[in-house]
């Protein structure tokens, strides 16, 4: 039943990559890399690495997902048409391959050697992986400030630049200076 399961996830983790590839909408892929993401962490909850799934869920599924949509939102989803740099039939051949390098170096080859003792899991990443989870801390930190930006911009930043906002102000006063009624009065002013 275990293996079952495993499986499973695995074909809906590979299923929902492959979506996030395919797809034509930049926001549908992100939504589709943050089911990815989510399956994985469940994944590595399944295999007993606990601080690692909660790690991956909060940032790929999480973080990731939330800079991905300010991301489209601040640039858009203009679809720019290129030709791709790899041939599908080359790019395929590739991914074959890089799955079966995957998959034989997942086979045992030989008997394990007897288990050294490794410090817990624990230990290894709140003591030893610091960094690691500092950099975690500002990547969230990150996402909050990215998702708070997002929330609260009333118009996109790139939209409606600050140059073509002067030149229009800067053309109606010219307008307003060009008005018949305004020489007449300067003139009488004047005199």
């Amino acid at each position: 039943m275990e293996i079952f399961l495993t499986g499973l996830l695995v074909a809906a983790l590979a299923y929902c990559a492959l979506q996030a590839v395919l797809s034509r909408r930049l926001i549908l892929s992100a939504l589709w890399l943050a089911g990815a993401s989510a399956l994985l962490s469940v994944l590595f909850y399944l295999l007993g690495a606990y601080l690692i799934a909660v790690i991956e869920l909060s940032v790929g599924a999480g973080l990731v997902t939330v800079l991905f949509a300010f991301a489209i939102s601040i640039a858009g989803e203009e679809i720019i048409p290129l030709r791709p740099l790899v041939p599908r039939v080359l790019g395929g051949l590739l991914a074959l391959a890089a799955v079966l390098l995957i998959g034989r170096l997942s086979l045992p080859v030989a008997p394990a050697p007897a288990a050294q003792l490794e410090p817990a899991l624990p230990i290894v990443i709140w003591d030893q992986r610091g960094l690691d989870i500092l950099v975690q801390m500002v990547l969230i930190f990150a996402g909050v400030l990215g998702l708070l930006g997002l929330l609260a911009e009333v118009k996109a930043p790139l939209s409606f630049p600050a140059a073509a906002e002067y030149a229009e102000k800067r053309q109606r006063e010219l307008e307003e200076l060009q008005e018949p009624g305004l020489d007449e009065e300067l003139e009488k002013e004047l005199i």
